[in-house]
């Protein structure tokens, strides 16, 4: 049986995420996969999108929502890959206890704002030149290692060098559990 993989968007949704189809490419044929999108996950429907209104909507009340929707909704034991806003939102709720086998999350905005440590593991990605990336001393402060690639800012995630980089390193961990079952 295949391997359960939820992916959780970006703030943007399904809306600016064409990229998304290129991850769904290379992991469909491997995991059983469940996709979220981020603004559906916290109740967001604005009649103008950009940045800032989505932002704002967010960090005030929809994080939280789109965390109480996922701990709602998810209560098998899966793999998460999630983008900035959702590799927040799946962060706290791993926190919260989501049953979370395992968490890719490639520039998860607003983590670098978190206390605690996740128990489950984890790898957080950003690009080295992502505004929004934790500072040295919180990944130290919470012995937390964090992967930079470099020439890569905030959306890195849509770069298909990123993309064929996570999904093998994801591929790679499930065929390896596969031989060793």
């Amino acid at each position: 049986m295949a391997e359960r993989l939820v992916i959780v968007s970006d703030m943007w949704g399904t809306k600016k995420g064409q990229w998304i189809t290129s991850y769904l490419g290379y992991l469909q044929q491997h995991f059983d996969i469940v996709f979220y999108d981020c603004q559906e996950l916290a109740n967001i429907n604005l009649v103008v999108e950009n940045q800032e209104s989505l932002h704002h909507e967010f960090v005030n009340g929809g994080i939280e929502t789109a965390v109480a929707h996922l701990l709602k909704r998810e209560i098998i034991p899966s793999h998460y890959l999630a983008f900035s806003t959702g590799g927040t939102i799946v962060y706290k709720a791993g926190l919260q206890g989501l049953p979370v086998k395992s968490l890719h999350a490639i520039s998860p905005t607003r983590v670098r704002f978190e206390k605690m440590k996740p128990n489950f593991p984890f790898k957080l990605v950003f690009g080295a030149n992502d505004q929004y990336r934790p500072e040295k001393e919180w990944g130290d402060n919470l012995d937390i290692s964090v992967t930079e690639a470099s020439g890569f800012g905030h959306e890195l995630y849509s770069d298909e060098k990123i993309i064929k980089q996570v999904c093998l390193e994801l591929l790679d961990k499930v065929i390896k559990k596969q031989f060793q079952d």
